[in-house]
């Protein structure tokens, strides 16, 4: 497999959430260092957030409040001065996300691939990015015009795909997340 880097799209606002998806426990780890954690176990090279400066390898997203276009393409840069050609895009509010899950995208052929109805998390070459992307482009419109593929997604992970916006997310994200710590407790009464 090429070798790719890792950009996790850390440039929202997060107005439904009410406070910064980034910064959100998720089971003890910042949201942004469980993707970045998640980037590192799925192969990425380097891994660096693209948007605000939250202790990590970071670019500043060229036009904040425009979308996250602007984030992949700044991203993309920087990747591409350290000599990476591929890319696999994150959303910092998908911290339950696994290795597994990212698997399928990063096994795609060129130019890339995201699942269906989801445009990140995204796995694609960066050659595929068209020169005529613009920071305030939809998303849906860069994987069009990136011919990316269209991957089919199973029902059971979609929601962790889609991430968390607004604190009902989370809270629905989050109760596998503390079962799982509860089973993990001696005298839990859990199976294994």
């Amino acid at each position: 497999m090429t070798p790719f880097g890792a950009i996790i799209l850390t440039g929202g606002a997060s107005r439904r959430m009410g406070a910064d998806k980034a910064a959100l426990d998720w089971d003890g780890q910042r949201a942004v260092d469980r993707v970045a954690a998640l980037a590192r176990a799925a192969g990425a090279a380097r891994v660096l957030t693209a948007g605000r400066d939250l202790g990590l390898e970071h670019v500043d997203d060229p036009s904040p409040g425009a979308g996250p276009v602007g984030g992949v393409l700044a991203g993309a840069r920087a990747l591409a001065a350290h000599g990476l050609s591929r890319a696999l895009v994150l959303a910092v509010d998908a911290p339950t996300v696994t290795a597994e899950d990212l698997q399928p995208l990063l096994a795609a052929a060129e130019p890339g691939a995201v699942y269906d109805g989801l445009p990140v998390p995204m796995a694609l070459t960066l050659a595929a990015l068209p020169a005529e992307a613009q920071a305030g482009w939809p998303l849906r419109r860069l994987v069009e015009r990136a011919e990316l593929a269209v991957l089919p997604c199973d029902e059971t992970v979609r929601a962790r795909l889609r991430g968390a916006n607004t604190p009902e997310e989370v809270l629905a994200l989050s109760l596998p997340l503390v079962g799982r710590a509860a089973l993990a407790k001696p005298g839990s009464g859990g199976a294994c």
